[in-house]
């Protein structure tokens, strides 16, 4: 038989009095009170149970607890686990210039590549009024009409160097078949 627990409708409606003040933070203190018990308590059974067992870093010191406090450590131990580089912008924009060209190569329409660098020329003109840092910027802004040029003429070879290869394969097609 089921009793008003299971169903809440059939529960006897009762009034619950105001607490004072002094009550209520008696009983918000006996809940808090539960609540370390409870959770002393389900930390205990885990124990128990050996869900604690073989924890990566058991038996090891914890890393760089004789340090003082240093508010960034989160920062720090991401770039370092995550191997994260960050360089000075002057550095950074050296490093993207060399790459810009392998990086217009991969557009495939003029207004992309037009698009890259142009952010590459903010990039630069910014770093060149902001506050310097790190070693001297010495990273010029490009032509874009030159550079565009430039990856068109690439882009031309490229297609010329694949129309090339297709042309050869069809060749060798040919003679397989005609071998015969």
């Amino acid at each position: 038989m089921h009793t008003s627990e299971d169903r809440p409708e059939e529960r006897p409606e009762t009034e619950v009095p105001p607490l004072s003040d002094t009550a209520s933070k008696a009983a918000a203190a006996a809940r808090i009170e539960n609540q370390t018990k409870w959770v002393d308590l389900q930390v205990q059974q885990s124990i128990q149970r050996g869900e604690f067992d073989d924890l990566p870093g058991a038996g090891k010191p914890i890393k760089n607890l004789d340090r003082d406090h240093d508010p960034d450590w989160w920062v720090k131990q991401l770039i370092e686990r995550e191997q994260i580089v960050v360089l000075p912008r002057s550095v950074q924009l050296r490093k993207d210039d060399a790459e810009l060209d392998d990086l217009l190569d991969t557009q495939t329409t003029e207004d992309g590549a037009r698009r890259i660098i142009e952010e590459f020329n903010e990039r630069v003109i910014a770093a060149r009024y902001g506050a310097p840092e790190g070693p001297p910027l010495i990273t010029m802004p490009r032509d874009v009409d030159a550079t565009l040029d430039a990856w068109r003429d690439r882009r031309a070879a490229r297609v010329a160097a694949a129309k090339e290869v297709r042309s050869r394969q069809q060749r060798r097609k040919r003679r397989w078949w005609r071998r015969g």
